[in-house]
């Protein structure tokens, strides 16, 4: 009887509103945020203009490319692709005519003994310097200033050491892609200096045609041989006939590989010198925007959590 009649006590005991004192009173959140404005406004304006200074001193960013159309592979040149695919670390399929074109692009630009061949050749370790891209950088309104302020003079390596760096920034610098409907490749290089932007494309398209041609070549070489050795053994004239076609057919892909500018791949579209006004990067407009907005919602959290720590103490 005492449990029931406690029970009845509880169940009338008048209920508490807790929710009163956690409630947001929105105007007297803007009257704190009101009252330090000038700290926020102070806040804006130091990153506005650090954000300023990093934009200016940022030179524009160019983007060269070069639009590829495959040539069709003959399926007779199965081996020589699955050796050459093979060489560059990719597992060709039964139809040659599948050869994964821009994989071997990218295989080859990522391999570092190619490209070094490539630096030395083409003398790209002066190319890089900084006296000879500084020349070609262009900036917002002109001004240079922030930039010459920051940046560092060439550092003293060794010649391994600056090829390697090479390299690296290459490696940036270009990029291979594909259309999967239409079989388009499009090789691209982004750089501060737009004119070699374009001097790269034109010096790897050319190298990694060559590369591959060369090695197609050498394959072709060696199984002409193997060919024309096993044609010496045979007696059989059915035999000698299905030899003697293959070996045709060699000639023929050897002949087919001198002709057009470019292995395996036709040009649809030559690589241009940007317009100096057709810059990639930076967006400066979108940066100085995103600062501002990050910079009032950053200065509000940090004026309100300030209260908040000074609320607490009182």
């Amino acid at each position: 009887m005492k449990e029931e009649q406690k029970v009845k006590y509880v169940a009338i005991e008048p209920a508490v509103d807790y929710c009163d004192g956690d409630e947001i009173d929105l105007r007297e959140l803007f009257k704190i945020i009101w009252k330090q404005r000038i700290k926020i406004v102070v806040l804006i304006s130091l990153v506005l203009l650090l954000s300023f200074i990093y934009v200016l001193g940022k030179p524009n960013i160019y983007t060269s490319k070069t639009i590829l159309i495959p040539k069709q592979q003959e399926k007779s040149s199965l081996t020589t692709a699955s050796a050459l695919a093979s060489m560059a670390g990719i597992s060709v399929p039964n139809d040659s005519s599948s050869i994964n074109i821009p994989k071997l692009f990218d295989e080859l630009l990522n391999d570092f003994y190619f490209n070094k061949n490539i630096i030395l050749k083409h003398h790209l370790v002066e190319r890089f310097s900084k006296k000879s891209i500084d020349k070609n950088l262009v900036f917002a309104f002109g001004f240079d200033g922030f930039y010459r302020l920051f940046s560092s003079t060439d550092e003293k390596k060794d010649k391994n050491a600056k090829i390697f760096d090479i390299y690296k920034k290459i490696k940036k610098i270009l990029s291979v892609s594909s259309d999967k409907n239409s079989n388009l490749i499009t090789l691209k290089a982004k750089s501060e200096d737009r004119f070699l932007a374009k001097e790269l494309l034109d010096i790897y398209l050319k190298e990694m045609s060559d590369y591959i041609k060369k090695m197609d070549l050498e394959s072709i070489e060696s199984q002409m041989k193997y060919y024309q050795n096993e044609l010496s053994k045979v007696n059989d004239v059915e035999l000698k006939a299905n030899i003697l076609d293959m070996i045709s057919n060699l000639i023929k892909r050897k002949v087919l590989s001198q002709s057009g500018k470019f292995y395996m791949v036709k040009q649809l579209t030559e690589p241009k010198v940007a317009y100096i006004k057709d810059k990639t990067e930076p967006k400066r407009a979108l940066i100085l925007i995103v600062s501002f907005i990050t910079s009032l919602i950053f200065g509000i959290f940090l004026i309100l959590f300030l209260e908040f720590l000074k609320g607490k103490k009182e």
